[in-house]
């Protein structure tokens, strides 16, 4: 028997390498034959998962972080094929500013610039960024201006860090930038699927949790105009940079006619909107990673896939790493489980997905913090994966 484990937050995976799977399957299956493979879906632990997955390893840098001050940033390198993984997370991510000082109007992406240019200096030929958890509102302008990008004001001033600097923006210019790439190959990691303005655009959906004033419908659609003349700007860039044959639009990827209603366009506060003016390629997250770890031929002789995330609701049902895993099983026949840390009451989505049975972790009531302990985790999935060993045993009856 083979069982191949496919957990999403990193905490989880390093339970799961240290002792989870094996103890937990081998309590009913002596002779189970465990696959441990870390899975990620554009967000959090991309890195890491495609790191340990491709044969790669790990480089770090110093970039400007999110509020202008200095962070270290670590990405991954495959030497193999030249190429960089990068989480945008790890350079403008939200848990980078405290909560108390979160103000999109001067958080910036320029650190996801200076993380690609370093990549692209060190050989990278391919840049795999991941899209999510960021704290920014900028459009990628700041991404943009790191690269070199002419992102100016109507004196040809550099326009200000941050969502307020879109209010500025008289021109754009993408060829610096384009030549700073060096023909790099760069290939966007998100399921999310918004445009970059509107009623479901970065700013409408996702700039409350940023520190947006979501109440103020008039406040928002005024930062939502300054959005939208960025987009067109950035069309007109797009343009420029074809007509000087700078921009090729890589084959088998779809064109558009504007950046501002291309889903996903609006990922990472409009930054996926900036990547799609550098010929980025926009790819689901969950899919690309399980194909660049070689899902799909583990899975083919596994009797049992387990899956996780930290807390399953709908929305897992939308491109989530679980998900992802759970219809890739399903076209080999195989049987789904997912250990979570928390459920919602419906499930119905998910189900509807491929996923069997959901199964919460915590073998007894206990606050949160406990549950977090690598060492209270450990045990709680020792007796979930029990379970869901057992689970699979009844089923065969």
């Amino acid at each position: 028997m083979q069982v191949s484990v496919r957990m999403l937050a990193r905490w989880l995976t390093l339970v799961l390498r240290a002792a989870g799977p094996a103890v937990c399957c081998k309590r009913v299956y002596k002779d189970a034959h465990i696959t441990v493979c870390p899975l990620a879906d554009g967000g959090e632990g991309t890195v890491d998962a495609l790191v340990n997955g491709c044969d790669g390893r790990m480089t770090q840098v110093q970039v400007t972080g999110p509020s202008g001050h200095p962070v270290v940033c670590p990405y991954g390198i495959v030497d193999e094929t030249h190429t960089a993984i990068i989480e945008m997370s790890g350079a403008a991510g939200i848990t980078l500013v405290p909560a108390s000082k979160r103000n999109p109007l001067f958080t910036t992406t320029y650190g996801v610039g200076e993380l690609m240019l370093h990549a692209v200096r060190a050989g990278a030929k391919t840049i795999y960024i991941g899209l999510g958890g960021s704290a920014t509102n900028d459009g990628g302008a700041g991404m943009l201006q790191a690269l070199g990008a002419r992102v100016v004001d109507d004196r040809g001033c550099d326009v200000a860090l941050g969502l307020a600097g879109l209010e500025q923006v008289a021109s754009v210019d993408l060829a610096p930038a384009l030549q700073a790439l060096d023909d790099a190959r760069i290939v966007v990691l998100s399921d999310v699927e918004n445009p970059l303005v509107g009623r479901r655009g970065a700013l409408a959906v996702f700039g409350g949790q940023k520190g947006l004033p979501t109440r103020d419908a008039e406040v928002l659609r005024r930062y939502d105009s300054w959005m939208v003349g960025y987009g067109r700007l950035l069309d007109a860039a797009i343009a420029g940079a074809q007509a000087q044959g700078l921009l090729r639009t890589p084959e088998g990827v779809r064109t558009f006619g504007s950046v501002l209603g291309v889903p996903g366009a609006g990922a990472a506060g409009g930054l996926g909107a900036a990547l799609l003016a550098l010929g980025a390629e926009l790819r689901s997250g969950v899919e690309t990673v399980l194909d660049l770890v070689g899902f799909d031929e583990l899975v083919r002789d596994a009797d049992l896939v387990i899956t996780g995330e930290g807390n399953m609701d709908e929305q897992s049902a939308a491109g989530k790493a679980p998900v992802g895993v759970a219809r890739r099983a399903k076209r080999c026949g195989k049987p789904v489980i997912a250990v979570v840390g928390g459920r919602a009451d419906n499930l119905d989505a998910v189900y509807g997905q491929g996923v069997d049975l959901v199964l919460p972790i915590c073998r007894k009531p206990m606050p949160l913090d406990q549950a977090l302990n690598p060492q209270e985790a450990t045990t709680n999935l020792i007796f979930a994966g029990e379970s869901a060993a057992q689970a699979y045993d009844l089923a065969r009856l």
